[in-house]
């Protein structure tokens, strides 16, 4: 058994290429995902675009990018995660944020700030919506029939027709199912508030010892992937933070962890090595996110119901 790891990357540059070096040195590092941050009002690069740019320059490792649900569409959410699922081979990660700020929401003037257990609630019927809407394809809807002419069979396309207090969303998706069926959804958790909420499949969880981080794992239920949230300032020795690192992956039974760099050489360089010299991390050779983090197949609803 080995610990996942997996680095936060955070930053406003828009040249390709600041982002491009840092992810390479993920991928070759055998890191199994990269979190790209965002909020919704800040200066600097859309993240889902970040991911999509680095996606055909790596072949490893997960691309995670934020999205925030709060002043966005969730048609558009899974066309553009589906797309980048489709770019990155079957990569592509979601993490879900909210945003309560008003500067925020005074950028589009559509409605004042809701209180967060609203948004919350938003949220988690946006992922609702979101992975319908990737369900909405059958795996084997694109039949590219040349003689008859049809491309798509119109019986494996399917109305996902969602209705509930925030969003009313008759689907089918444009873009067809992504290639992990439904890409990995991520989100930070700093209390129950979130993770007794929202249905993700990863959640980024912040104790502050090895004793509340296992108290943590024994409140959220087990089929769910838990990151311990930690910062690499950089000088801290490796030998430290690695001992850090399996104390409390031993006494807490998290399941990895998500280093926050300021440089992803940080962890490249000589964490991972010294992690692997002692038989923690060992890189995944499984080629989609969802089976390098143990989450095993996504089934389509609607194809499932067909056959039943």
């Amino acid at each position: 058994m080995t610990l996942h790891l997996a680095v936060a990357l955070a930053g406003d540059s828009f040249a390709a290429g600041d982002w491009i070096g840092q992810v390479r040195r993920a991928d070759e590092a055998g890191l199994d995902f990269v979190t790209f941050d965002d909020t919704f009002g800040r200066y600097g690069p859309d993240a889902v675009q970040v991911a999509a740019r680095v996606a055909p320059l790596t072949r490893h490792v997960g691309l995670v990018p934020v999205a925030t649900t709060t002043h966005t569409e969730p048609f558009h959410l899974s066309t553009a995660l589906a797309t980048l699922d489709w770019v990155s081979r079957g990569r592509a990660g979601w993490q879900v944020r909210i945003s309560a700020d008003p500067a925020e929401a005074a950028l589009l003037g559509r409605r004042e700030p809701l209180p967060v257990d609203e948004l919350i609630g938003e949220a988690s019927d946006a992922i609702e919506v979101v992975r319908r809407l990737w369900d909405s394809w059958e795996d084997d809807a694109i039949i590219a029939d040349v003689a008859t002419g049809r491309y798509i069979d119109r019986e494996k396309l399917h109305y996902i027709d969602f209705t509930g207090p925030h969003f009313t969303v008759k689907g089918p998706s444009i873009v067809p199912r992504p290639p992990q069926g439904r890409p990995v959804v991520a989100a930070l958790a700093h209390g129950p508030q979130v993770w007794d909420a929202l249905d993700a499949d990863v959640f980024f969880v912040t104790p502050s010892d090895a004793d509340e981080a296992a108290a943590i794992v024994r409140r959220i239920v087990p089929e769910k992937k838990i990151f311990a949230d930690l910062a690499v300032d950089g000088t801290r020795t490796p030998q430290d933070l690695a001992d850090l690192v399996q104390n409390w992956w031993v006494a807490s039974g998290v399941d990895g962890f998500r280093l926050r760099v300021a440089d992803v050489a940080d962890v490249t360089d000589e964490l991972v090595p010294e992690l692997r010299r002692r038989g923690l991390f060992e890189p995944s050779t499984k080629p989609v996110l969802r089976e390098r983090l143990g989450l095993g197949t996504a089934v389509n609803r609607y194809q499932e119901a067909g056959r039943a």
